[in-house]
């Protein structure tokens, strides 16, 4: 086989089944093949929409996300997709052509040096420099995005490899030496673990992505209802534990709930499973949960006491020490005490927005949304104030149903990663809510979307503002809002002249009407959603505080 023929037999023993992409100069003899494949491919309209899709798919579907450009520019364009699944530990293969082998390190015409770029932001990257090198590398490729802390890895192809022949052998196992996760929990460690919690008065349960990316959600809710504390979750966590569950207490951290602030700071002992305490959930790193015993479980070891003080590593997969726990745990904690403590925060310090009857708000239309599809859709979402209200008003149920930047922050990803989640999962609704900045950033896959049939519902919160750098310009900086302000194409006409369908919503009362519409309408919806301009999200914890200091109030 040829290197081309041979790269698409290997994704396909590896399970395959679409590829983001878009094509060039240096990947010709790949889609040449690809011209007779049975591999889905789906033509995206920019290499970083190509590389946000696989990412969506990933996050959807739990299966490795696949993406694929040409050399120089092309590969360049999906670095900010590979950044993105990186910072979050999604598994993806990102797959580049390269000049030929002899022309590599000459400034020949659209080379960059895409393994030397991305080397930082990939788990691992490969230059293929023999063909007969090829099948092994792929094997090898999807095992290190795949297993242990998943993250993305890079393949890079001179196009004379993908020409070159060779007899085609299948590696049937993949074992590499220096790379062996660890999936079991030390003993010592778990029993340390089970006497913490067992002397606890006041526990909170901080659950990360790595309850999601290891599927231990049932052994989650299991853990919290045998020791009886609350849970909160970190972005990454959102349904990880179902969101209506009265021991949840929704995301914590910089626009977290004011009570999950007020739990974690107030505990005296914080459960940490797959997460890593980034800053956004620590506040001021001397002021965290001065008060508490820290038990942390991550598969990564160097997550664990990275930020924080652990009194307990674990080192180990979520599912299997959960498992373990539960297991092992026989003298229960008294949380009764604690539990009224925590119930008087939520009456005290509920999620709030003062309601209008002139004025748009977007909680509203996300209540609305929660209601009609009752956690049973897959949420997509930009990044800014849009990203901040879908974590806090609707109520994800299941894991993989909310799907988001969140180490990054990638302004852009979210309507691509749409477009990935229900290639992966067709017969779910996938909505993206979206800012009226962050939509623009990604909005050729508008004809993505329409060109194979792709029906996602974009909900665009349109205020007119980039709206969160807007609201820290009101708070901080004397409300001088320097190049916030923005301006908007007509989103309806736009969305009907790539051949999707455009609604404009201004009143309270055509909300509801145009989120049904939306669901019943067999193609790509664009709502725009007039909101009111400077709405704000609360609670905030100013940059320099704990995470108890918050901003709370209405918008």
């Amino acid at each position: 086989m040829i290197g081309a023929s041979i790269l698409l037999e290997s994704l396909k023993r590896v399970g395959v089944d679409v590829i983001f992409g878009y094509p060039g100069g240096q990947v010709l003899p790949i889609f040449d093949q690809l011209y007779d494949s049975d591999i889905k491919f789906i033509l995206i309209r920019h290499e970083q929409g190509a590389a946000h899709a696989a990412d969506g798919y990933a996050r959807a579907t739990g299966k490795v996300g696949v993406c694929l450009s040409t050399s120089g520019p092309g590969a360049t364009n999906l670095v900010t997709g590979i950044a993105t699944a990186y910072m979050d530990s999604i598994p993806m293969v990102a797959i580049t052509g390269q000049v030929g082998t002899h022309l590599i390190g000459n400034d020949a015409f659209q080379e960059a040096d895409v393994t030397g770029i991305t080397r930082p932001i990939t788990k691992h990257n490969y230059l293929v420099k023999d063909v007969k090198d090829l099948a092994q590398i792929i094997a090898e490729a999807f095992y290190i995005a795949s297993s242990g802390r998943p993250g993305p890895v890079l393949i890079d192809i001179p196009v004379d490899v993908q020409r070159a022949d060779t007899e085609f052998i299948w590696p049937e196992k993949v074992e590499i030496r220096s790379y062996q996760p660890t999936y079991s929990g030390h003993p010592g460690q778990v029993k340390k673990a089970v006497k913490l919690i067992s002397g606890s008065k006041k526990p909170v349960i901080y659950a990360g992505g790595g309850i999601i990316t290891s599927g231990a959600e049932i052994e989650l809710k299991k853990l919290a209802e045998k020791i009886q504390a609350p849970v909160t979750t970190t972005f990454m966590g959102l349904g990880g534990f179902p969101g209506t569950h009265k021991l949840f207490l929704g995301m914590l951290g910089m626009h977290g709930t004011a009570y999950a602030n007020h739990a974690v700071m107030g505990s005296d002992l914080i459960i940490a499973i797959g997460a890593r305490f980034d800053d956004r959930v620590t506040g001021r790193l001397d002021t965290f949960a001065p008060g508490a015993k820290v038990i942390h479980i991550d598969i990564d070891p160097s997550s664990i006491s990275k930020n924080i003080r652990v009194d307990v590593p674990v080192v180990g997969d979520a599912k299997n020490i959960i498992d373990e726990l539960i297991g092992q745990i026989t003298e229960l904690p008294d949380t009764g005490e604690w539990l009224k403590t925590v119930e008087n925060w939520k009456k005290k310090h509920p999620l709030t927005y003062k309601d209008s009857t002139t004025m748009l708000k977007p909680q509203y239309i996300l209540q609305q949304l929660w209601d009609l599809t009752k956690g049973d859709a897959i949420i997509c979402t930009e990044v800014g104030q849009s990203q901040m209200w879908a974590c806090q008003w609707y109520q994800y149920q299941a894991p993989r149903t909310f799907i988001s930047s969140g180490g990054l922050g990638t302004m852009g990803f979210g309507f691509p990663a749409a477009i990935g989640a229900k290639l992966g999962c067709p017969g779910k609704e996938v909505f993206n809510i979206a800012g009226d900045g962050s939509i623009q950033m990604n909005i050729q896959e508008l004809a993505t979307c329409v060109a194979n049939k792709i029906n996602v519902k974009v909900l665009i919160f349109n205020n007119g503002f980039l709206g969160m750098v807007r609201q820290w310009q009101e708070l901080f900086y004397k409300k001088r809002y320097s190049f916030t302000p923005i301006t908007s194409p007509d989103y309806v006409l736009l969305a009907e002249s790539y051949g999707a369908v455009g609604i404009r919503v201004t009143k309270k009362y055509e909300v509801r009407p145009a989120l049904e519409k939306a669901i019943q309408t067999n193609n790509t919806v664009f709502i725009d959603f007039r909101i009111e301009p400077e709405e704000n999200v609360y609670p905030m914890v100013p940059a320099g505080k704990a995470i108890n200091e918050m901003i709370e109030g209405l918008a």
